[in-house]
């Protein structure tokens, strides 16, 4: 484990942990002291990251939960707090990325998977978190956007909307629950070193790092370290905030 222990005594909840920027959040708040829950589709999906966790000298509670069911949401959740008596961060990660169509070519029921995943399921995952933390007096949620939720995207107008959205639901509930001594904050990585991403390009991956200035795709790792601090006391005077971190993509 890291001898810098920002999160000893912490619970952080970390939802989509089973690759990419989840993962990497998720051995970074275990690494860091933190009591980590780990939730994806299928805990299959969360093997190798709770091995990384467990290498680290972490023990993660893995939950399968799907984002979309909020019948899940709702028992994950319950059980985080029943295993660890409490929440004190949670990481609404979980998304997909649409097929790509411009939007007279959407089919419905495309649109209603992207914003039933990215949208709604941050949504009922916030419900459910808030609702503890304010049982609790505190807590921070921070939840993933994109680059894509702050211009458009062609080809990607279901993504987008669904990451514009989450902007906009990430201020109002920092609004609603500031004077709880709860912050709710997001982060917009732009072109990152994942699993998503190979499958967005299609494995051409060189796609995605020439549309960054900064001449290659960011790493997992470097999202998470914005994440932590956002979670941690340093990072106390923030809220309502909508990071960007895409070697300048969205300029």
């Amino acid at each position: 484990m890291s001898d810098f222990h920002r999160f000893n005594d912490k619970v952080a909840l970390v939802t989509g942990a089973g690759s990419g920027i989840g993962r990497a959040t998720a051995v970074a708040f275990a690494r860091e002291g933190a009591r980590v829950a780990i939730l994806d589709r299928t805990e299959a999906a969360l093997h190798d990251t709770a091995q990384v966790i467990r290498s680290a000298g972490g023990e993660p509670l893995t939950l399968a939960c799907d984002v979309a069911r909020p019948e899940q949401v709702e028992a994950a959740i319950d059980r985080v707090v029943a295993t660890f008596g409490r929440l004190d961060i949670a990481f609404n990660n979980a998304g997909v990325e649409n097929e790509a169509a411009p939007v007279a070519e959407i089919a419905l029921e495309e649109w209603d998977r992207i914003l039933n995943i990215n949208l709604r399921g941050t949504f009922v995952c916030m419900k459910h978190e808030l609702a503890q933390m304010v049982r609790q007096g505190s807590g921070v949620v921070v939840n993933t956007s994109s680059g894509a939720g702050i211009r458009g995207v062609a080809g990607g107008a279901a993504y987008a909307a669904s990451k514009h959205a989450i902007i906009g639901l990430t201020r109002s509930a920092a609004l609603d629950y500031a004077a709880q001594g709860i912050r709710v904050n997001a982060v917009l990585p732009g072109n990152i070193e994942t699993p998503m991403m190979d499958r967005f390009t299609g494995g051409d991956i060189q796609k995605a790092i020439d549309l960054e200035p900064v001449g290659r795709l960011g790493k997992p790792e470097e999202i998470a370290e914005a994440v932590l601090w956002m979670c941690s006391d340093l990072g106390g005077f923030v809220t309502g905030a909508a990071t960007v971190i895409d070697g300048g993509w969205s300029l």
